[in-house]
This record gives structure tokens, C-alpha cells and sequence, in this order.
């Protein structure tokens, strides 16, 4: 592990899942700080607010102490770059995601060449999950309690209407 290398493992964690936490766990053991960044999610239409998001990273992350969460809002270039960061972590599920995950590495690459991106694979086991197929799952009465943490499936139930 590098003691002094901070990195910054981005994305909108609506909701996190196993894969996103499997994810910090690997990057966590290679870098001697990770933020991971919780995007405003703008581009997107989140099912949790950013607050509750921040607060279910929080709580996925807390066995970690070289783990830190914030929040972001505008240009991803300018949070790494605001946080010395060197590396951004990327995780990749499967050869779909590297096509989009390459052209951004790329695009990042132009906008902040002192930065290298860093992809890492979820466990076998988690390379299926996606946030959008948990958040689709548990809207249609699914079981996605293996998917997420215990945390999290409390606030997802709550969120679509049913108990736990």
C-alpha cells in the first residue's frame, strides 16, 4: 500500500451496493487515503437524496479508517484535483463497462494527466450488481437484502414503501 498516494473512487452510490463496498475494501489496501466522492447526481435522477446517500456510504465505509466520504458537485476533475489526489479508482463489473469506462479514463486523462486511473473488479459474487438493478428489484417487491447491506436494505425498503 501506498502510504502517501490519496485516491478518489467516484460515483452517485444510489444506493451502494456489496460491489461498491468490495470495491473500497480492494482500493483501501492499496492507498493510503480513499475518498470516496458522492456525486450530486444532477445528470441523474437518484432515488435517495444526496444526504442519505452520503450517510449510507458512511456507514458501509466506517471499518475502514483510511476511508473518507464527501460529497461533489460540478466537475469530477476539479474535486481530484482539490484533494491532491493521484488516482481515481473505477470499478468495472463486467467487458460492458470497460467500452464507456475506457472512453472516460481517456477524457480524464486529458483533463488531469497527473492523475492514472485505477480499475478494479468487484468478487465474482458481486460483479452482476448494479444500483439500478437493486433500486428496479426492490420497486417490484423483490428481494435484494443480498445484495446491499443491512443498513441499506432498511433504508431501500423504507424508501419504496415496504418493511422490512
Amino acid at each position: 500500500m501506498s502510504q502517501s498516494v490519496i485516491a478518489v473512487y467516484p460515483g452517485t452510490f444510489d444506493p451502494i451496493t456489496l460491489g461498491h463496498e468490495d470495491v473500497v475494501r480492494r482500493a483501501s489496501q492499496l492507498f493510503g487515503k480513499v475518498i470516496v466522492a458522492v456525486a450530486a447526481g444532477h445528470h441523474k435522477k437518484t432515488l435517495f437524496t444526496l444526504d442519505e446517500r452520503i450517510a449510507m456510504v458512511r456507514e458501509a465505509c466506517a471499518r475502514y479508517p483510511q476511508v473518507q466520504v464527501e460529497s461533489f458537485d460540478g466537475l469530477l476533475r476539479d474535486f481530484v484535483v482539490s484533494r491532491g489526489a493521484k488516482a481515481m479508482v473505477r470499478g468495472l463489473r463486467a467487458v460492458t463497462d470497460f467500452d464507456y469506462e475506457f472512453q472516460l479514463a481517456g477524457m480524464n486523462r486529458t483533463l488531469m494527466p497527473e492523475v492514472e486511473t485505477v480499475f478494479l473488479t468487484p468478487s465474482d459474487r458481486y460483479q452482476f450488481i448494479s444500483s439500478t438493478f437493486v433500486r428496479e428489484i426492490a420497486s417490484l417487491n423483490g428481494e435484494v437484502d443480498k445484495f446491499v447491506s443491512a443498513g441499506v436494505h432498511a433504508r431501500l425498503m423504507a424508501k419504496v414503501g415496504r418493511t422490512v
